[in-house]
Order: C-alpha cells, then structure tokens, then sequence
C-alpha cells in the first residue's frame, strides 16, 4: 500500500461525504419552522394548530416528500448518462461534472427564493450525486490492490457517515441562529471531491500502454506489475470488443452480476437506513418532541446510524463495484446507481403516507425485508475477500447455485488442458 494510494483513496472517498451530507441535510430543514413556513405553510399549520390530526400524519404531503425525493429521480436519470460518460472519457471527468452540478445546486438552494429554486436545486445536487456515485465506487475498486479493497472501499461508507453526522451538527447549530435564515447554511455548504486516474480507466481509453505502466507501478509501489498489467490489458481488449455494454450484460453468463446488481440496492434501501438518515428529524417531531430538541437527538443517533457502516453500508458498494469483468463494468455500475435511486426515491417518497396510515407498524414492514434478505445473502452471494477483479467469474463458476447458470470452471480446466 502505497502514500499515493491512500492520498488518492482519500480523496475519492471523500466523495461519500456529498452523498452523505444531502440524505442528513433534507431531513433536518424540514422539521423547522421556519423553512416550512417559508416553503410548506399547510405542513407547517398542521404541525402548529390542527391538533385533529394524529402526529403520524402532520408531516404527509406530497410537496414535502417532493423536495427530499426530488433528488434522487434527478441522480437516477444522471447515472444513465454518467455511464456513458465514464466509459467514453474515464472517472475523473464524470467526478468533476458531478461536482460542477453539486455546487450549482447547492448555491440554488441557499439562495432560493420561492419552491421552484428550491426543488432545481435538489434536482441539480442529485444530478451530482448521479455522475459520482456511478464514478467513486469503480475508482476505488480499481485504485485498491486485492487485499486492501475491502477496507478502501469502507472508506466510501464512512465518508457518508461522517456527511451524514456533518450534516446533522450544522442542522443543530443552524436552527439557532437567529433572523430564520439558519436553514440556507444548511443548504448551501458543500464540498467538491477530487480524483486521479486510475489504471483501468486509463488503459481501457488509451493504448499507451508504457503510461499506464508507469501508473500501476506508482500505486503498486513495486516495478514488477507486468502481470497485473497483461491481466487489465486483457480485459480491456475484451471489453473495447463490446459495443452494446447494456446488451451485453443480459447475457446468460453475466447473469449472477445482474442479479446482484438489482437484489443488493434493493435490498439495501428496503432495511429502512435511509427512512432513519432522511426523516429522522420529522419521526422525533411526530412523538412530541420540539425542534431543538429533535435536531438533537438525531446528532445522537448518528452513531446508531454509523453502525451501518459496518456491514451493509459499505459491503453494499463493495461487492457490486468489484464483481463485474472491465467489459461490462460502467453498464453494471450504472444499473446499480439506478436501482439504488429508484428505490431510495420510491422509499423517500412515500414513507410520510405510510407513516400516517401504519404509525409504529412500518418498522416491521422493514424488518421483515431485512430478514428475507439476510436469507438471500446467505444462500446467493460468494466470498469476494483477497479475489482480483480480473478473476472473478472463477468465483461465480464455483459457487453451488451460480455454477448451474454460468458454467462450471473445472470443466473449463479440463477443456483446456493438452
């Protein structure tokens, strides 16, 4: 492991924190007052003067979920195009245009004047977010040498935790300045990630393949990287073969990074962890609390949040991003990030009804997803640990169920033999 590539997994992980900071940003603004007064005045009557309403229900309108959700059907169409983009010219330029896309929205919301600026802001910061996390989680794969990959990429989830907990301090200190205009520092402060080339990314739109060398050698920190290097040139002459990545990646021997590629953003986002991240604010002001006090206990909560991290947080960006071969990578990157936006948006935008009509009885709905896919996990997901990118469809052809779909990898051997 070498200086270069922890500063440069540094720097990209950093990018959790934009992801991280807009989930715990949205929830904290709408408990208070003075921002729903300004741009949700019914939500803020019925919170204030009806008390016909049960406080499950307070919070449920459709504009409201509008402005949390907005986000993340604006990231899931971006990550459509930041497939293309990352394929076509690399990760760095689509970190860089999410970036361009997060600070513009995120000037529109501190300024914003009425819902309109306000709502094109959110829909600007998820077009951010779309052309990162399509970006961030491949640069780290690729950047990590096999043994370590793990552990870089829970860097990409303890960088949302540490938004997340960002977030939620300057939601505390913000709702107590004085005048009502604490909620535009809420919104407005962000921060832009950096990122460097990684050697996938450069061979696969380059054939300088001395350049690229060269770079596997500065992050390997040893001369001797031919191997690594003849494995993801390779690839890559394999994947510069497939012209329809999205045709491609329907095909019977790619059928197990399908199926991961849709059941663990699924999953992922039906545990409820985001429900928790987005709305935790609005569940303490349905049980009584006040605002302050709210905003409070969400910054104490972090850490119960935090624990996430530990296990499907990162895991879930960690083997999606480091099971798919170079050929159909972008594509099934992109179909995570979609997944997961769609999903997240279906979630965020219809928690507040579900909320208002099964109270207390939605944790169970998601308790029981967590315990259908704890079963599934079990059953259909091989160990990755210590395993090259560049081999692991050896991985899925040894496995007991995959191996019927795909092939099986001894018979390979034997086809191959003299």
């Amino acid at each position: 492991m070498t200086l270069f590539v922890i500063l440069s997994c540094m720097m990209a992980a950093i990018g959790g924190v934009i992801f991280g900071y807009d989930i715990g940003i949205s929830g904290g603004v709408t408990s208070m007052e003075l921002f729903l007064k300004k741009f949700f005045p019914e939500v803020n009557t019925k919170m204030k003067s009806d008390t016909k309403i049960s406080n499950y229900c307070k919070f449920d309108s459709e504009l409201l979920t509008s402005f949390t959700s907005s986000l993340y059907i604006a990231g899931l169409v971006a990550s459509l195009f930041a497939s293309l983009v990352t394929r076509a010219y690399g990760r760095k330029p689509s970190i860089l245009a999410g970036g361009a896309a997060f600070l513009a929205g995120s000037a529109l919301n501190g300024a914003a004047m009425n819902l309109y600026m306000l709502i094109l802001g959110r829909l600007l910061i998820g077009v951010g977010i779309g052309f990162g996390n399509q970006a961030f989680p491949l640069y780290l794969s690729e950047m990590a040498p096999p043994k370590y990959r793990g552990a870089i990429n829970n860097g990409f989830q303890f960088s949302i935790s540490i938004g997340l907990l960002s977030a939620n301090l300057i939601n505390y200190g913000s709702e107590k300045i004085k005048g009502g205009w604490g909620w535009r520092i809420s919104l407005a402060m962000a921060a832009v990630p950096a990122s460097m080339l990684t050697p996938n990314s450069l061979i696969q739109r380059s054939t300088d393949h001395q350049t690229a060398k060269k770079m596997l050698q500065r992050i390997r920190g040893v001369d001797d990287v031919q191997a690594e290097l003849d494995d993801l040139i390779k690839a890559n002459n394999i994947s510069k073969n497939i012209k329809h990545p999205f045709k491609k990646i329907l095909e019977r021997k790619y059928r197990p990074q399908l199926v991961m590629a849709i059941a663990i953003p699924f999953f992922q986002q039906v545990t409820g962890i985001n429900v928790i991240s987005i709305y935790s604010a609005v569940l303490f002001r349905t049980i009584g609390f006040g605002e302050s006090t709210s905003l409070l206990f969400v910054v104490l909560t972090t850490g119960v949040v935090a624990g996430f991290g530990w296990s499907w947080g990162p895991l879930g960006w960690l083997v999606r991003s480091e099971t798919f071969p170079l050929e159909i990578r972008s594509a099934g990157q992109s179909i995570n990030v979609v997944v997961n936006f769609l999903f997240t948006f279906i979630v965020a935008q219809t928690f507040l009804a579900m909320l208002c009509h099964f109270k207390a009885g939605i944790f169970f709905f998601f308790g029981g997803w967590v315990a259908v896919m704890t079963v599934f996990v079990y059953l259909f997901l091989p160990e990755t640990k210590n395993v090259p990118i560049e081999k692991m469809e050896i991985v899925w052809q040894e496995h007991w169920f995959w191996r019927r779909i795909v092939g099986d990898s001894s018979k390979d051997t034997k086809m191959e033999a003299p």
